[in-house]
C-alpha cells in the first residue's frame, strides 16, 4: 500500500476529491510531484474551490486519471490529508519547484499567462496543497 500512496506522485494526472460540508465528493484533475520528505503537492489559486473545501475537511482522496480528470479502471484509491500552504512558506517553493522540474515548458507557459492575468488585475493568489499519505492499515 505504501508504494501505491507515494508512486501517485509521479503519474501525470490525479484526480483529487476533496469534500463538501455535506460529504458530497467534488473531483478535480490536478497535476502533483512528489516532495523529497515523501509527501507530495501541487499547486492552485488560493480563491478555489479546492482550498475552500480543504479548510474545511482537510482528508482528500487521490486517483490517477486522464487530462478531463476520467479516473483510469482499476486504478486504486489512496487517501490523503492535505494543508494548505500560502507562497510564503517555504514548502510553498519546494512544491512549486517539484512541478517545474516535473512538468517543464508547460508550466513556464501557464506561467506567462498568469502573469497577463495579473496586469489585467485577475490574479490569483497563489497557493500550494501539500498531501500527507495515510499509514497502510
Amino acid at each position: 500500500m505504501l508504494a501505491m500512496t507515494t508512486a501517485i506522485a509521479d503519474e501525470k494526472y490525479v484526480s483529487l476529491i476533496t469534500f463538501r460540508k455535506s460529504g458530497e465528493g467534488v473531483a478535480s484533475p490536478v497535476w502533483i510531484a512528489p516532495l523529497a520528505d515523501g509527501r507530495a503537492g501541487f499547486t492552485t489559486g488560493a480563491d478555489s474551490g479546492k482550498v475552500k473545501r480543504i479548510r474545511n475537511n482537510s482528508s482528500v482522496t487521490l486517483q490517477v486519471c486522464t487530462m478531463r480528470g476520467v479516473v483510469t479502471e482499476g486504478a486504486g484509491v489512496v487517501h490523503a490529508t492535505a494543508s494548505v500552504v500560502s507562497d510564503a512558506d517555504a514548502t510553498y517553493a519546494a512544491v512549486r519547484n517539484a512541478i517545474r522540474s516535473k512538468y517543464g515548458l508547460i508550466v513556464t507557459l501557464i506561467g506567462l499567462g498568469d502573469r497577463f492575468r495579473k496586469l489585467v488585475g485577475k490574479a490569483q493568489t497563489p497557493t500550494a496543497i501539500v498531501l500527507t499519505f495515510a499509514e497502510p492499515n
